[in-house]
Formats: structure tokens, C-alpha cells, sequence
């Protein structure tokens, strides 16, 4: 367990990146800026992971995983597990906005009972 400790540092502190970004405000020009950082950056990383492969695999060796491959599907699932929560976190609020806007219009268009009919 101590074998590999440099990279289990880094993926909990991606981790809890990940979740402090996920429980800030996710509205504002700082928020899309932060978003095209991190998309350059996956870019800038993929490329050279495609044309560089023993490069990945040199920095993968020095934070403590053994072949480059590991190294990129654990970044991998940082990434999805992030993508996740904000996917997630996006429907709650989407749902949210639903449930405010059908409560305002149900406010100013009530629609008579219907003649006979408990259910509605």
C-alpha cells in the first residue's frame, strides 16, 4: 500500500478537487474559464499522450505506477467520476428551475376543477 504513494496523493487530491469544485457555484464568466482551462489542458495532455507515449510512461514511473497506460485510465476515471457529479449536479438544478416555473405557472393560469372528478 505504501509502494505507491505519490500517485495515490495526487488521484485523493483530485478527488477532492473534483468535489470542491462540484459544491462551488457553478454560474459566471470564472466558471467558463475554469472549464476552457481544464478542456485545453485534456487537449494539450491527450496529444501528448498519443504522440509521446514513453513520456507518459516517464511520468507515470515517477509518481509511482508502473506503465503509462494505468497512469492515463486512472486520470480517466477522475475525469468520469467528476463528469458525473456535475452532469448530476446540472439535472438537480435543471429540475429545480422546472419545478419553480410550473409553480409559477400553475399560480397564473389556475385551471377550474373539473365537474365530478376527485382525481384532477
Amino acid at each position: 500500500m505504501l509502494d505507491q504513494p505519490l500517485i495515490k496523493l495526487i488521484l485523493v487530491v483530485a478527488i477532492i478537487g473534483v468535489t470542491v469544485m462540484l459544491n462551488r457555484s457553478t454560474a459566471g464568466a470564472r466558471h467558463e474559464a475554469v472549464r476552457r482551462l481544464m478542456l485545453v489542458a485534456f487537449v494539450v495532455l491527450a496529444l501528448v499522450a498519443v504522440l509521446f507515449p514513453p513520456f507518459l510512461t516517464s511520468v507515470a514511473q515517477a509518481v509511482g505506477v508502473g506503465r503509462g497506460a494505468d497512469l492515463l485510465l486512472y486520470g480517466l476515471t477522475v475525469t468520469f467520476l467528476g463528469y458525473v457529479a456535475a452532469s448530476y449536479r446540472r439535472l438537480r438544478q435543471m429540475e429545480h428551475q422546472v419545478t419553480v416555473l410550473a409553480r409559477e405557472v400553475a399560480l397564473q393560469h389556475p385551471r377550474p376543477p373539473r365537474d365530478g372528478s376527485e382525481d384532477g
